[in-house]
């Protein structure tokens, strides 16, 4: 190509370049432009933020301040709370005082560790710088790679009583109260104020005041931990003692600043204790009581058992202190087989676990235990939720029931096999019981007697029999007037319309009610009279024999003595053959028994008719019975036995009538002689006691059979000893006559004993009035 085209070219290319570069500049002045514009405004936008931070600063009195791990600070918010935070904790102010510095001093210097986890690990705290103008709330904050610090002024006085809250508070009845973070009163409502008796804050300032040494220490601990704290305390003013709960909050954004509550609660904690002691009297008279007593809770467990619980189930103490369920108590119960035993266990406990949704209490329940007491069971809701049981044992009630029962059936049964007429009123004067003969003595039906009722009606019923008004008003006093001298028995007679003679009397009863008895006594009074007749006519009989026998006695006397002096003096004449004199001693000796016989026909015929008096004199009881063994010592010894008499030398006399003791000690020992045989011994024997003394005549005889010993004394009676008079019987009746008696003791084949008792000193009727011992 020519140079002038290449010359061409290249100044085609430089004007071209140059309108491109030209075109380029303008687009790039215009981007530039805009760019500008929009820097202008967003500077204008960043000025306008920050004139309104500085304003949201200014507005209010607080301040923060931006550190760097460098140690360079910057210092945001109004100067006026720059300079009232060096004034307040530097206590001084000035250009040459760096406020930076006094808040990182101060801070530092409360909370040093704490400031540098800030720094270097962005660890927040909060924390309170108090100087000598006032006291700073400090946070704590890292944002963006650096450490902020805010400083507010602890404040909360005038935004509180200025708000509407204030006032609620100020007009709020309990004690309310607000600490700063240095725990010193900052505000109190009115109730406060009269609690302490304080005009205002601050005199209570001034003062020192406290709501209570306790209620500081919950406050403190909540402005400590930052959380809510709560106590009780109970506190003495105006001569009362009050309950108060304290309650301590940490105020919102306060800074360490604490809302304080003090709530009365002494009448609660009163009725609470009122409540205590009621539950305790409670518990305690519970435990008094005979009857188990159990309280399940809502939650099925054992709330309370008395003594007598555990006793009647004998459970250890400390496993039911330890508060089983229902259930678990039943399965200990079973298990020592003190439930009743039952076939289906798990429905049967099922059952008693259902009461719990029971709205009324369920009827009573037994339970027959296998050791065979029965326990009567009460269900019944709890007013406090839950369930109350009672347990009674009722074993020995039941018993006596059946005793009862028992014994009322054996007394309706026994009073109607009564011949009398029974019926029993009651304290209330209504018929209690009639037996059958009481129907019948009235003639009244005994669903009619039932259906009487009272007294006033069964007497009404019976007027028509017995129409005798005084009767019974008597027998109404007897039965319903409770004085008790109208209660006493009473006895009486009368007579039926139909001509029966009947005789009524009344008893009172232990239990109040009166015994009223009625008896037809007709056929009775009938018997007495004949009775009456018969005996006097036996009277009449009996002094007619007195006087045979007497009579005959004495005609039959005579001519026994006639026998006896004609067979004396045949038996004296000489030259009469052996053989004669022989049948004339026989005749002497039987007209001697026949005379003896007779005299005590005679004797015994004096004592039926007290005609026999005693001569009564101090009597040897050895010379007695020297003289009575002197009498018959010839008899026995001839038979081949032994007589043997014992008395103490030192024996006392006694006061009796020698001649009928000597006669009493004569029949015994005549028929000891005709007992006793060759080899055998008779025995007398004198014992001295403290009241009596004792005479015994003992033979080894054939003794005497059991079925005879109780008719031995009888008279007139055969007996295979002692012949068929009336000695041994005499004997009795001459003790007798002495105020003493006789026994005998016999065992057959051994031999007999005879014992007089004979007092020491006779008192009989029958002895002679100027010899009687006075």
């Amino acid at each position: 190509m020519a140079e002038a085209d290449i010359a061409y070219v290249a100044t085609a290319g430089a004007a071209g370049l140059a309108l491109a570069l030209s075109a380029w500049a303008a687009r790039l002045r215009g981007r530039l432009a805009r760019r500008a514009d929009a820097a202008e405004t967003d500077l204008a936008a960043a000025r306008a933020a920050l004139a309104d931070r500085d304003g949201a600063l200014a507005a209010f009195e607080d301040a923060r301040l931006a550190l760097t791990p460098d140690g360079q600070t910057t210092r945001l918010g109004a100067a006026a709370a720059w300079t009232a935070i060096t004034r307040e904790l530097a206590g001084q102010e000035g250009p040459e005082v760096d406020p930076a510095l006094v808040v990182l001093d101060a801070v530092r210097a409360t909370a040093g560790p704490r400031l540098d986890a800030l720094i270097d690990q962005g660890e927040p705290f909060d924390t309170i710088l108090d100087g000598p103008g006032g006291a700073w709330a400090v946070e704590g904050r890292s944002s963006a790679g650096a450490a902020w610090l805010r400083l507010s002024r602890l404040g909360l006085i005038g935004t509180a009583a200025e708000s509407g809250l204030g006032m609620l508070a100020d007009a709020y009845p309990a004690p309310t109260w607000i600490t700063d973070a240095a725990g010193r009163l900052a505000w109190a409502n009115r109730a406060w104020l009269a609690e302490m008796k304080a005009d205002s804050i601050d005199a209570a300032r001034e003062k020192g005041l406290s709501f209570d040494r306790g209620a500081d220490t919950i406050v403190a601990e909540a402005g400590r931990l930052h959380q809510r704290q709560e106590g009780f305390r109970w506190t003495t003013g105006g001569g009362r003692r009050r309950a108060w709960r304290i309650v301590a909050e940490p105020a919102p954004g306060g800074a360490g600043a604490v809302l304080a509550f003090a709530l009365d609660m002494t009448e609660a904690e009163e009725t609470r204790d009122t409540l205590r002691r009621h539950v305790e009297a409670h518990d305690e008279t519970l435990n008094h009581l005979a009857d188990a007593v159990a309280i399940f809770g809502p939650s099925k467990r054992l709330a309370f058992h008395n003594t007598a619980f555990q006793q009647l189930f004998n459970i250890d103490p400390a496993w039911l202190d330890e508060r089983p369920t229902h259930a678990e108590l039943l399965d200990r119960l079973r298990q020592r087989r003190l439930l009743p035993e039952v076939i289906d266990y798990a429905g049967w406990k099922a059952n008693e676990l259902d009461f719990y949704g029971a709205a009324e209490a369920a009827p009573d329940d037994s339970w027959s235990l296998p050791d065979g007491r029965t326990l009567r069971v009460v269900r019944q809701p709890h007013p406090l939720g839950g369930v109350l049981l009672l347990f009674s044992d009722i074993t020995d009630e039941l018993q006596l029931r059946s005793r009862f029962n028992a014994q009322i059936q054996v007394q309706t049964a026994t009073l109607d096999k009564l011949n009398d007429a029974v019926a029993v009123f009651g304290s209330d004067g209504r018929i209690r019981l009639h037996n059958e003969a009481f129907d019948a003595f009235w003639g009244i039906s005994g669903e009619a007697l039932d259906a009487a009722g009272d007294f006033d009606a069964v007497a009404a019923l019976c007027h028509a029999t017995m129409p005798d008004p005084a009767l019974w008003l008597g027998l109404k006093a007897r039965v319903a007037d409770p004085d008790p001298e109208s209660r006493v028995p009473i006895s009486g007679e009368g007579r039926t319309a139909d001509g029966r003679i009947a005789s009524w009397q009344t008893r009172p009863l232990p239990d109040g009610a009166t015994l009223v008895a009625f008896s037809d006594i007709t056929a009775r009074r009938g018997l007495e009279q004949a009775l009456a007749a018969k005996a006097q006519a036996l009277e009449e009989s009996t002094a007619l024999k007195r006087e045979f026998v007497g009579s005959v006695s004495y005609e039959l006397r005579t001519p026994l003595t006639t026998i006896v002096g004609y067979s004396e003096l045949l038996e004296m004449q000489p030259g009469l053959p052996e053989r004669s004199r022989q049948h004339a001693g026989a005749i002497r000796v039987a007209a001697s028994q026949l005379a003896g016989s007779i005299d005590d026909v005679l004797d015994m015929a004096q004592i039926d008719a007290g005609e026999m008096e005693l001569t009564l004199g101090d009597v040897r009881v050895g010379d007695l019975l020297d003289e009575a063994a002197d009498k018959v010592r010839e008899r026995i010894e001839g038979r081949g036995a032994s007589l043997t008499v014992t008395c103490p030398a030192a024996m006392k006399p006694i006061r009796a009538d020698a001649q009928r003791v000597g006669q009493a000690l004569g029949y015994l020992l005549d028929n000891a002689a005709r007992a006793v045989s060759e080899g055998g011994a008779v025995t007398l024997i004198a014992e001295a006691a403290p009241a009596e003394v004792r005479i015994r005549v003992e033979d080894t005889g054939r003794g005497i059979p059991y079925h005879l010993q109780a008719h031995v004394f009888d008279r007139f009676v055969k007996r295979e000893r002692g012949g068929p008079g009336v000695g041994l019987a005499l004997v009795k009746a001459l003790v007798e006559l002495h105020g003493g008696w006789a026994e005998v003791e016999s065992e057959p084949g051994k031999g007999a004993a005879f014992i007089l008792h004979l007092p020491l000193e006779a008192e009989s009727a029958a002895a002679a009035p100027e010899l009687r011992l006075g």
